[in-house]
């Protein structure tokens, strides 16, 4: 059973060269994640980089779950192929992640690679060598545009590597955006066409109120992609909870991933005011401490097929 959907956070305080600056709301959020983790507000100044990972694996350890994906975050390119310093406020670097992958057998690493880099072909090609399961971008957080038609090699080489593509859809508050109209799932038909196994993270779901709704296009887009699928990640916050039972019949029950979107918090409280779940139900969820736990007990509550727990050992680029 494997989560496709964790994130690393770290401020480079084991020289892992990962950064993390916050600002405005996103640093209130910051706190408010530490908070929710049982981690001390100093971590963020602190040796944040062990503490989080250290967390990390307790909670793994002590869950239902066998392994989980844990997640870079690339820096953001301009289409040239030039970073864009200062809309930079959060890296995690990929051979940070294979460094973890190495000292934790319940890690499995995925890549983050901007497709405008100069070296992203090479990049990609080294990063799969070194055992991948899947590449990972924000394309409305990170700037890339996946239909531009000088990306099509890179979709190409993940073709033919078998590499999955683990795209941001829908809203985005956690992280800055930079180009919200790339949160469109429509935006993913050329790696699709390339014969890329994309999975929409968020399944396309709203996270703000001003969001757009692309929830339905992503769902109509399965019938259309044979090699398209969604993940459930973040699908316990206040506005994207509408969406889980829906994802409970028809094609896209056949095409979900488990995903949990740690740090992000699972909050059950939410399906609870929905009514997706009854008052017995959420008194036990509460009871549950380790979030990536709870939140595949609620999915589980809800409904959500056991076989979406599985699914990522089929579509994951795994070696052994």
């Amino acid at each position: 059973m494997i989560d496709s959907h964790v994130h690393i956070v770290g401020n480079g305080s084991s020289g892992s060269g990962c950064k993390i600056r916050p600002s405005g709301a996103h640093k209130l959020l910051a706190h408010y994640m530490l908070h929710q983790l049982g981690l001390p507000q100093s971590a963020l100044r602190g040796d944040l980089d062990n503490i989080y990972v250290e967390r990390l694996v307790h909670f793994v350890e002590t869950s239902d779950l066998d392994q989980v994906v844990i997640l870079p975050h690339e820096e953001v390119y301009d289409e040239h192929g030039r970073i864009i310093d200062e809309e930079n406020n959060f890296y995690i670097p990929n051979d940070y992640i294979f460094e973890l992958c190495e000292r934790y057998g319940c890690f499995l690493p995925a890549v983050s690679i901007h497709p405008a880099r100069a070296d992203a072909v090479d990049e990609l090609e080294r990063c799969a060598a070194k055992g991948a399961v899947l590449m990972k971008c924000l394309p409305n957080c990170q700037n890339i545009d996946c239909e531009n038609p000088r990306y099509i090699p890179f979709w190409e080489k993940m073709a033919q590597l078998g590499m999955p593509l683990l795209a941001h859809t829908g809203g985005e508050h956690t992280v800055k955006q930079i180009n919200p109209k790339y949160a469109d799932p429509r935006t993913l038909k050329t790696p699709l066409d390339c014969g890329v196994t994309v999975i929409a993270a968020h399944c396309g779901t709203k996270s703000g109120l001003v969001d757009p709704e692309y929830f339905d296009i992503f769902c109509s887009m399965l019938s259309e992609h044979d090699n398209l699928f969604g993940d459930i990640s973040g699908l316990q916050l206040p506005i994207r909870s509408a969406y889980l039972p829906r994802c409970l019949d028809g094609l896209i029950a056949q095409r979900i991933i488990h995903g949990s979107d740690f740090p992000v918090p699972s909050q059950p409280i939410w399906s609870w005011m929905r009514g997706h779940i009854d008052s017995p139900t959420f008194a036990k969820a509460r009871a549950i401490k380790n979030p990536l736990q709870r939140d595949l007990w609620v999915k589980r509550q809800i409904g959500i097929p056991e076989a979406a727990f599985q699914r990522a050992r089929e579509i994951l680029r795994l070696t052994d």
